[in-house]
């Protein structure tokens, strides 16, 4: 585990914005696309502007990212609520990505055939040996107060266990609105790097609780399951 920890989240989401550029800079190097899926709230909002501040600065553009969601509520892609409507007005449309590039979820469906098709459109782009997983170059995901990521929620033995589905369909979760869509545990274990955004005030005790041995808050769960992950965080923790 990579933790890094800054003052601020504003410095929080500049280092994070760099790394990202430098990882998409290697993939185009290396003659390929480099494929991400975003989360959303408060601190991916700082995360868009600075990679598109960084991305102009640097003359780079995202023609080759293929872009995901490592979850979607349940609403349609115009809704507030939307986490595609946030990086679309954050970093999509200012940045001029390719219509073609943005695979979003399709919260306007129920939740188990927006599951079913944002799981199948991962498999076709990323592609999958049979029974297995796709693989992306990065999720980035947030952190909630109660240590959950994505949309998997502490106390959900269903989504806990459950590491073959490629995307999961949630429909009670404990904070509006209640369906949602989100990657499973098994993607987030292929996948070649996880970064964490984890920011804000409130939420030291899940972290703690996330980075301890046994920990089990479903942070603590991907954590477990990968052989790396990177955390980047503006919250102090104890000693």
């Amino acid at each position: 585990m990579h933790l890094q920890s800054y003052l601020t989240d504003d410095a929080l989401a500049a280092a994070a914005a760099a790394a990202w550029l430098d990882a998409i800079a290697a993939a185009q190097a290396a003659g390929r696309d480099f494929t991400v899926a975003l989360s959303g709230g408060r601190v991916m909002r700082k995360f868009f502007a600075a990679a598109l501040s960084q991305a102009a600065e640097r003359r780079m553009d995202f023609k080759r990212v293929r872009f995901f969601w490592a979850d979607e509520r349940c609403v349609g892609p115009d809704d507030a609520e939307s986490n595609f409507r946030l990086a679309d007005e954050s970093l999509l449309r200012p940045a001029a990505v390719p219509a073609e590039n943005v695979h979003r979820v399709r919260g306007e469906l129920a939740p188990a055939a927006a599951a079913l098709a944002a799981g199948a459109e991962l498999r076709r782009v990323c592609g999958a040996a049979a029974g297995g997983l796709p693989e992306l170059d990065l999720v980035l995901l947030g952190m909630g107060e109660d240590g959950h990521v994505a949309s998997l929620f502490p106390g959900n033995p269903q989504t806990e266990a459950d590491m073959t589905s490629v995307c999961v369909a949630v429909l009670d979760a404990p904070k509006p609105p209640p369906e949602r869509v989100s990657l499973g545990h098994g993607p987030l274990a292929a996948a070649r790097s996880v970064w964490v955004l984890a920011s804000g005030s409130g939420k030291q005790a899940a972290l703690q609780d996330s980075l301890a041995a046994g920990g089990c808050t479903p942070l603590a769960r991907v954590i477990q399951r990968r052989a790396a992950i990177t955390i980047f965080t503006d919250i102090g923790l104890a000693c």
